[in-house]
């Protein structure tokens, strides 16, 4: 368990996916708000002020990286840790989140929810 209670905002358009990153996330002793879309993302991210954000990159309304590229305009979450998750093995993808300041990138399919767990306590300690 943290000694220090951390919040994460895990944001992606599929949903039982988000809901057990989020449990997994809960059982760890973190504080975990959810969202489905960029344009909610960024919303919630105003309000909970997260210290770790996992975002998907293909999502409806506003991509990750758009999304990503928002909240670095924003003082309060310039520094943030941004995992960015997605579906795609795709190099351009990836250069493009690292360029809006992502901290990481995972690419879904080849990860387990232990990882996820694993490198968000890693982004924070």
């Amino acid at each position: 368990m943290l000694t220090e209670t951390k919040k994460v905002l895990v944001v992606d358009d599929e949903k039982d996916l988000r809901e057990a990153i989020k449990t997994a996330l809960d059982y760890e002793g973190f504080i975990v708000e959810t969202a489905e879309d960029g344009v909610e993302a960024f919303a919630k991210a105003h309000e909970f002020r997260p210290d770790l954000i996992l975002l998907d990159i293909l999502m409806p309304k506003q991509n990750g990286i758009d999304t990503l590229k928002s909240l670095r305009k924003e003082e309060w979450a310039k520094d943030t840790p941004v995992i960015i998750m997605t579906v795609l093995d795709d190099m351009d993808k990836l250069s493009d989140a690292i360029e809006a300041g992502a901290s990481e990138y995972l690419v879904k399919t080849d990860i387990s929810l232990g990882t996820i767990v694993s490198k968000v306590k890693a982004k924070l300690e």
